[in-house]
């Protein structure tokens, strides 16, 4: 239950516009609700003003879909991550008015527009083509969370005025994200231009010795710029839930 909701039920029962009954009804689910094979965390806009992320990876499409119809039915905007293309078509048939986002493998299901709640612009940069997957995540993740997002791909540092190219752009920014495989390099660069917080994000992309985004990992939380915050390799869900707190009004 979101904190706007759960304010106009009180006032609703406050002005009699409600019985009592009724609000105990809404509110019995709080904090959770268990349907055996999960523990609904209907709790969560309350305590950190955004509904539960459902992880789509794993689970079977019927329990995602009964996830789906309880949060929907207390008002929760929806947010799926890793999923996959087959996982997504079965659930769109069932809810038409979804977006699926195929290559950042998300999900997307709103009660109508979202609200605006940021104080600036979140920006997520990819160092290459090949990391646009996990920078899209954190791009579709912050926007959801009510952030105005801007997004730049391929400024890897084998051709670092690419990002030079787009210094107005990354110095007006609130928050940044940067995802960046191989040596995990572009952070840094970034980090040394701006004022701002930078979150970094480790990509799998690489050759052999990139150990699947460990050099990366590496490169990043040994930065020589300072305030570079780093999350767990192609966690772009992660860095964009984090760039949407730091970012928030």
């Amino acid at each position: 239950m979101h904190k706007d909701r759960a304010k106009q039920l009180l006032m609703d029962v406050r002005e009699g516009r409600v019985p009592v009954e009724d609000a105990l009804a809404a509110l019995e689910d709080l904090p959770f609700e268990d349907v055996g094979f999960a523990c609904i965390d209907h709790h969560r806009s309350l305590r950190r003003g955004f509904a539960e992320v459902i992880f789509g990876e794993g689970k079977e499409v019927p329990d995602i879909l009964a996830i789906m119809e309880r949060m929907w039915g207390k008002g929760e905007d929806i947010l799926l991550t890793r999923l996959s293309s087959d996982k997504a078509a079965l659930i769109q048939k069932a809810h038409p008015q979804s977006l699926y986002h195929e290559r950042a493998r998300t999900l997307t299901l709103t009660h109508g527009p979202r609200t605006v709640l940021g104080r600036g612009t979140v920006l997520v940069i990819s160092a290459g083509t090949s990391d646009i997957p996990v920078a899209e995540e954190a791009a579709i993740t912050a926007r959801f969370m009510g952030n105005e997002v801007e997004t730049l791909f391929d400024l890897g540092v084998s051709g670092i005025h690419r990002v030079l190219a787009h210094r107005d752009t990354i110095q007006r920014a609130g928050v940044i994200v940067v995802a960046a495989g191989m040596e995990g390099a572009l952070p840094s660069v970034v980090a040394g231009l701006v004022s701002r917080p930078v979150i970094a994000v480790p990509t799998s992309i690489g050759y052999g010795a990139s150990f699947g985004g460990i050099a990366a990992l590496l490169g990043m939380l040994n930065s020589c710029a300072a305030g570079v915050t780093v999350v767990n390799i192609d966690n772009g869900f992660g860095a964009g839930y984090a760039a949407a707190l730091i970012n928030r009004a």
